[in-house]
């Protein structure tokens, strides 16, 4: 592959990329610095991030409080990704028998 800033022959390079766990394949150039990725080895490794990337899934129980009202209690890791503290007001909706969503506001 030529560099398209120096016209020099580029070296082929197996990079890796942080959270990805194949290397990807980069064509860098020696004299300017000039560097791209190769499509198909990229792709690769973005959907792979992707992938750890999924949302927070924790299992919690419901536990009762008095007068027969039930709640729940926010892990801690999700109490200070969201900036939640105790007083904070939120809202939460059900927008059909099998979610409930919360919304923090800002």
């Amino acid at each position: 592959m030529i560099c398209p800033k120096c016209k020099k022959v580029m070296e082929k390079v197996k990079v890796k990329i942080q959270d990805a766990n194949s290397p990807v394949t980069s064509y860098q150039c020696g004299k300017c610095g000039y560097f791209d990725f190769e499509e198909k080895s990229i792709k690769k490794a973005i959907n792979e991030i992707r992938e750890k990337e999924t949302l927070l899934r924790i299992k919690q129980k419901i536990v009762k409080l008095s007068h027969n009202r039930l709640g729940m209690y926010f892990n801690r890791d999700v109490a200070r990704c969201l900036g939640l503290n105790s007083g904070r007001e939120i809202y939460v909706s059900v927008p059909d028998k099998h979610h409930i969503l919360v919304d923090i506001g800002k």
